[in-house]
């Protein structure tokens, strides 16, 4: 019997596959990563939102990979994001 295999995304912002689940959950074309149980993902899957859903095993790899944390899950690492890509002049 083959055990399960999780398709995540890894640190290069690429497909990898893992035989343990990712703990994040993020949206490819937004580029934010946020809890599985994100009440803002969640509200947005009967909009389409799950054929843009990718997942990862840490948030160091989301954030590696380029992505940005939530501002509804995760409010003080967005709070945190939003200082750094202040005084980095991203935004």
């Amino acid at each position: 019997m083959t055990a399960k295999q999780y398709t995540l995304i890894g640190p290069d912002g690429e497909q990898v596959r893992s035989a343990v689940p990712g703990t994040l959950g993020g949206n490819r074309r937004l580029k934010i990563y946020g809890s599985l149980d994100c009440r803002s993902a969640i509200g947005s899957l009967p909009t389409g939102y799950a054929k843009h859903r990718v997942f990862f095993a840490d948030e160091a790899t989301a954030i590696a990979a380029g992505y940005r944390p939530c501002a509804t899950c995760m409010q003080e690492e967005y709070r945190t994001w939003v200082e750094e890509a202040m005084r980095t002049g991203l935004l």
